[in-house]
């Protein structure tokens, strides 16, 4: 099956997500899992472990609120806090009203540099769409984000694994997570763990913690 979604990126971290503008696409997935083949219990582990990632630093310091302050965790601390330089996305997410994330942040494919260097990405950087806020919320509130098409880029459960997919096929900002450079932390897992559980995740029915 063939789908048009809207995606749209973020990455986090010094963040990464600042992620990613809307593309258009049109991709197939071969990743996804038949609805209902996977049990419940099954899909809240995958949930878990999903949790972990997109609660973690690199992915969750640029899905921020409308007031589109970044948040990052620079290298050597674990303690996130607003981004450094007063800097602020505005009502554009990419901060064209005061001083955008391409400032510092290279649209590149090439290998993210050492740390303190900013990150790369093979998207644009921008924060992420203010309905996909993820930084300050609890797992069980992303969960219900996620599943949400109105709060999640109109995707489906296989959109979900197609917006990955897609990412990647860009470089963008979720595979890069796992590639941040020297001296920076990373998500648990890799990439293609976090492509196998949301694909789980799916074909339970996205179940959420009670």
């Amino acid at each position: 099956m063939r789908r048009i979604s809207l995606i749209a990126l973020a990455f986090a971290s010094s963040s990464i997500f600042a992620f990613t503008g809307f593309v258009l696409a049109k991709e197939e997935s071969k990743d996804a899992l038949p609805m209902g083949s996977v049990s419940r219990g099954e899909g809240l582990q995958a949930w878990k472990r999903i949790e972990a990632v997109v609660t973690h630093p690199r992915c969750a310091n640029c899905h921020v609120d409308a007031k589109a302050v970044p948040i990052w965790t620079p290298a050597g601390e674990s303690k996130s806090r607003v981004h450094g330089m007063n800097i602020h996305g505005g009502k554009s997410r990419i901060g064209a009203e005061t001083v955008p994330c391409s400032t510092c942040h290279v649209t590149s494919s090439l290998p993210n540099p050492p740390a303190p260097a900013p990150l790369h990405a093979g998207i644009d950087w921008q924060l992420a769409p203010v309905e996909f806020i993820w930084f300050g919320k609890s797992g069980a509130e992303i969960c219900a984000q996620l599943k949400d098409s109105k709060r999640n880029g109109g995707r489906d459960a296989v959109g979900l694994v197609e917006h990955l997919r897609h990412d990647a096929s860009l470089n963008g900002f979720i595979p890069r997570g796992w590639e941040p450079g020297a001296g920076r932390t990373t998500p648990p897992g890799t990439f293609e763990d976090h492509v196998k559980d949301m694909a789980l995740w799916g074909a339970a029915g996205q179940p959420c913690p009670d």
